[in-house]
């Protein structure tokens, strides 16, 4: 997820617990310098649409709330996104010219391979000793829910995504955190993979204003600063609470 919300929106007491974060949370964020945790720059065509200076995804409140649930842990988030691609096409480990040809996505980024490699850059100056990688979040599915093709193949596509980055990772029970997005067939796939895998967990959301897993949106279905924030937040609470072990 790329995340369109608008971070000037931030309080001043989510500015306090930013700065208090940065201290211990660094951000690697689609090929950028390094930094400590902080909302990003929006593509030149994100920021004339949405009309943001800045923006943010579920990382930035995730890292917050991660940082001050373990402030005494070195943090790094690895964040490569693209929007309104798919599982089924760039993002697939076996990626192929087919598949990517039933999404329209021929000429897009191999965006598997891109994640490993951005990875693996991002980790090469460390020792293998000097870091573990502790867990995956995923939010993804929107594009492959408009496709018959792709729809009905993300459970077994999102299966092998997550068995070649455990193998590419060198981490055989590497931890998965899905969120809810799409629909149909591919929320099916979703709640199969979760149900299979012992160290998948699925954070489910309902369009229920007043359920506890309602997570606010603008009127062109992406999160807003609510929504995102409490996406971020809700990650480190099952991070912490179904997964650290």
């Amino acid at each position: 997820m790329e995340g369109r919300a608008d971070a000037n929106k931030l309080f001043p007491q989510d500015l306090e617990r930013l700065s208090k974060a940065q201290k211990n949370v660094q951000l690697a964020y689609n090929n950028e310098p390094l930094c400590s945790l902080r909302p990003v720059k929006p593509s030149a065509e994100i920021a004339e649409i949405y009309k943001r200076e800045l923006i943010f995804g579920p990382e930035l409140f995730f890292g917050i709330t991660l940082s001050e649930a373990l402030p005494d842990e070195k943090i790094l988030l690895i964040k490569l996104s693209e929007g309104a691609t798919s599982l089924h096409g760039c993002w697939h480990p076996k990626w192929n010219e087919k598949n990517a040809a039933v999404m329209g996505e021929e000429k897009e980024t191999k965006l598997y391979r891109a994640l490993i490699d951005y990875v693996d850059k991002t980790l090469f100056e460390y020792k293998e000793d000097e870091y573990e990688i502790c867990a995956m979040l995923w939010v993804q599915g929107e594009t492959d829910s408009g496709n018959k093709i792709a729809a009905s193949e993300y459970g077994w596509n999102l299966q092998q995504f997550i068995s070649h980055i455990r193998q590419d990772l060198k981490n055989d029970t590497l931890p998965f955190l899905l969120f809810q997005v799409g629909h149909g067939k591919v929320v099916e796939g979703m709640r199969k993979v979760a149900q299979l895998d012992p160290n998948v967990a699925l954070i489910t959301q309902s369009n229920v204003a007043s359920s506890a897993n309602f997570y606010q949106k603008m009127e062109n279905g992406h999160y807003n600063y609510e929504g995102m924030k409490k996406l971020g937040e809700h990650f480190t609470e099952v991070f912490l609470n179904h997964i650290r072990d």
